[in-house]
């Protein structure tokens, strides 16, 4: 049996430049691109868990083939997270990246380049951004709100991403911050483990979907397969490009929200819960984003478990307990979590099912493998947490996201999603 999976707290994120830099604007294609997205192994125990022109030619022969590169699934190092797989540098240089939703800046640890960039970056001056250089001296801080931060210099560099073809295509100045100090649980503790950095998804202009976004179109989708499954499946992360109908006749869609207090996030609208298809008797205004920017729900890759609303938490996880009074017994208390069961001697356990309507009339229903999860031999918790309103945010994480294909589509503000796609490369 696989041991729980852990989660990644979502943190408020603040980050400065001592000296910013304008991106170049890059030319808008309409191709797609794919990287390879890998799962790391869970936590080996729930307190852990609770405790991610060559240039020109290689651009035109892109418009010609879809830009993509296969995705191989890790399970080694104790993380809960997703990792993306990036080839950055000249020569490229393989790297394992957090594929995170929820920031915006690509960072990675400096020495995980070498010689490559990073160590090319000129001492900082009192002088402006040189544009002349091969890497600008503006240094950066990104900081989390449990002090864990990354600190360095901003960065461009060539990426190097393959077509469906086979042929390699390289993407010059994707800017990236280079980290020579990084420090804190958030950015080295164990969910952390394997990772080089974090590629950042989100909304704000330095993303990599905003800067890829630009070249290849303004969206992005991905899968995020069963951690579970052995032989790991293949996933993908692929900016721009579209599906094939038997595809898209699939796909329903939300509209993404959007908070100014907290532009990075991608926010959706969740109109009511049910378990096993009953209506929870939830206020509207619990799901809400008010006024002070508070509430709400985000969609985030980079968080695991899932956190609702206290005031809807208490009635999910009510009915959960009635559902499951004559399926299972009770276990004994894991720490952190508020509802385990013990299913030694049940051979096919009929778990409550959980579903949201959300703005738009989708339905999204994960099955309940996305939100219990193995703790011990023959013992499943509830991989869902309380938030306290007025406190933040509740946090749809990449547990519950498991089988679905998401398509971020940021033109026109949705988001997509379906339980069919995900196996196609």
């Amino acid at each position: 049996m696989v041991s729980l999976l852990s989660f990644f707290f979502v943190f408020f994120v603040f980050f400065t430049f001592t000296n910013p830099c304008n991106s170049q604007q890059p030319t808008t294609t309409k191709d797609y691109l794919q990287l390879p997205l890998l799962h790391k192994k869970p936590f080996s125990s729930p307190s852990q868990a609770l405790s991610h022109d060559t240039h020109r030619l290689s651009l035109l022969h892109a418009r010609r083939h879809d830009i993509k590169s296969p995705v191989v699934s890790g399970a080694s190092t104790g993380s809960g997270q997703y990792f993306v797989d990036l080839r950055l540098g000249t020569p490229p240089q393989s790297l394992l990246l957090v594929a995170d939703t929820g920031r915006d800046l690509v960072w990675l640890t400096c020495f995980a380049l070498y010689d490559s960039a990073c160590t090319l970056v000129p001492q900082p001056d009192p002088s402006p951004c040189n544009r002349t250089r091969l890497h600008s001296p503006c240094r950066y801080e990104y900081t989390y709100a449990d002090g864990s931060l990354t600190a360095g210099f901003f960065s461009r560099e060539t990426t190097t991403l393959k077509t469906s073809s086979g042929r390699e295509t390289q993407l010059p100045n994707l800017s990236f911050g280079c980290g020579f100090r990084v420090s804190g649980p958030s950015v080295t503790g164990p969910s952390f483990n394997g990772a080089h950095g974090v590629m950042g998804l989100g909304r704000g202009p330095i993303s990599f979907a905003s800067q890829l976004g630009r070249r290849f179109g303004n969206k992005f989708s991905y899968c995020l397969m069963d951690y579970t499954l052995s032989p790991p499946p293949t996933s993908y992360l692929r900016i721009g490009g579209g599906f094939p109908h038997e595809v898209v006749s699939k796909i329903r869609f939300t509209p993404l929200l959007v908070n100014p207090l907290s532009p990075t996030f991608y926010y959706i609208g969740i109109k009511s819960a049910s378990v096993n298809g009953v209506k929870l008797p939830i206020h509207p205004s619990v799901w809400s984003l008010d006024q002070s920017g508070d509430g709400g729900t985000v969609i985030d890759s980079g968080t695991t478990l899932t956190f609702l609303p206290k005031q809807a938490y208490r009635l999910i996880l009510a009915a959960f307990k009635r559902s499951l009074r004559h399926v299972a017994k009770p276990a004994e208390p894991t720490r952190g979590f508020d509802l385990c069961i013990n299913l030694s001697g049940v051979a096919r356990p009929s778990l409550p099912r959980l579903s949201f309507r959300l703005v738009g009339n989708a339905l999204f229903a994960p099955p309940p493998s996305s939100y219990f999860i193995d703790t011990a031999e023959q013992v499943k918790c509830l991989a869902i947490q309380p938030v306290e309103s007025g406190s933040g945010f509740g946090v749809i994480g990449n547990l519950m996201q498991q089988g679905f294909l998401f398509e971020f589509d940021r033109d026109k503000s949705r988001l997509g999603f379906s339980r069919h796609g995900c196996a196609r490369p």
